[in-house]
């Protein structure tokens, strides 16, 4: 089959049950820009973004993952996705413009074969650069969208379908007898576009938030604190051993985890290898060697379908916490 050319990962689009609360975590407390706004829907970008958004919130019940979307290279593209994913036996519907999202142009959307909502796109509204609007920064100033990390019960099948998609990979979490717990794939030149978390599934893990430099995720979670908020604050900040990124977990008042991230690196080398943490490595998910919290492993966000009804679940094949926890006697 001949697959879609997929540039990177494009935006979000999150099902919030409340738009007000929503936009004071998101827009207040983190820093995204707003780019469009109605009773219903929030569109929101970040400073070095020039595409009109990278997380769309959208009012509606139960929340979840509405869907995530990637942008292919051309409007052929989109035709060459519908035609990939109806050959693969998938749900599959076509938008015109208007039909889906505000400022996206012609979109396939379907649920791909590891059960997630995925639009493809080409054509997108564009939107001012603020890199350089340092009177409009806020909280931990935001620059752009960086990847999604999703749970699903098989991660061999992750990587498959996503290899078919044209996707390299830069670092895995193997087992001794290289069994996949854990895999980073990219299409952009950086560590990821996606993420596969090892974990019942399909849900959504999280959203990682790339800012510039690390006293703004610092900033972030101080500022968390100073307000009350600090319940808001789910793991870190530290430092991943996979990726090298220097991180801070938070969940919304939904539940949604986002991850504000800097410092990963370059893999656009044609002869770039990737590099395969072992299981029992304990840097390998934060490498100062500190616990994973149970909450991090075994919680994430509902999936929904093409028609917004939560997506069943399937229990993992492998479960990387439970080796974590044998390592340090608490299985």
């Amino acid at each position: 089959m001949n697959a879609p050319d997929v540039i990177r990962s494009a935006y979000a689009q999150l099902a919030v049950t409340g738009l007000g609360a929503a936009r004071r975590f998101w827009v207040d407390m983190l820093g995204f820009h707003i780019q469009y706004e109605d009773s219903g829907t929030l569109c929101l970008r970040g400073t070095d973004e020039l595409t009109h958004h990278s997380l769309v919130l959208r009012r509606g019940e139960p929340a979840g993952l509405d869907h995530l979307a990637y942008r292919v290279r051309t409007p052929e593209d989109v035709d060459k996705a519908e035609k990939f994913f109806t050959e693969l036996g998938r749900p599959v519907k076509r938008l015109k413009k208007g039909e889906g999202t505000p400022g996206v142009g012609e979109a396939v959307r379907v649920i791909d074969p590891l059960g997630f909502p995925v639009e493809l796109f080409h054509d997108i509204e564009r939107a001012e650069r603020l890199i350089q609007r340092y009177d409009l920064r806020h909280g931990a100033e935001i620059a752009r969208l960086d990847h999604f990390n999703i749970c699903t019960p098989d991660i061999p099948a992750a990587y498959a379908h996503y290899k078919s998609l044209g996707f390299g990979c830069s670092e895995t979490i193997e087992g001794d007898e290289h069994e996949l717990y854990a895999a980073w794939m990219y299409r952009k030149q950086a560590v990821h576009d996606v993420a596969f978390t090892g974990g019942a599934g399909p849900r959504l893990h999280h959203l990682g938030i790339a800012t510039h430099e690390s006293h703004q995720v610092l900033r972030r979670a101080d500022l968390f604190g100073s307000l009350r908020k600090e319940h808001h604050i789910e793991r870190g900040p530290g430092r991943h051993g996979v990726s090298n990124a220097f991180y801070l977990y938070l969940r919304d008042p939904d539940g949604h985890r986002v991850e504000i991230y800097t410092s990963d690196y370059y893999t656009g080398d044609p002869d770039h290898e990737t590099y395969r943490w072992n299981v029992h490595d304990d840097r390998r998910r934060d490498f100062w060697g500190n616990a994973v919290i149970e909450s991090w492993y075994k919680e994430a966000a509902p999936v929904l379908d093409l028609d917004g009804n939560p997506q069943p679940v399937s229990d993992a094949l492998l479960d990387e916490s439970a080796v974590r926890a044998g390592a340090d006697g608490l299985g």
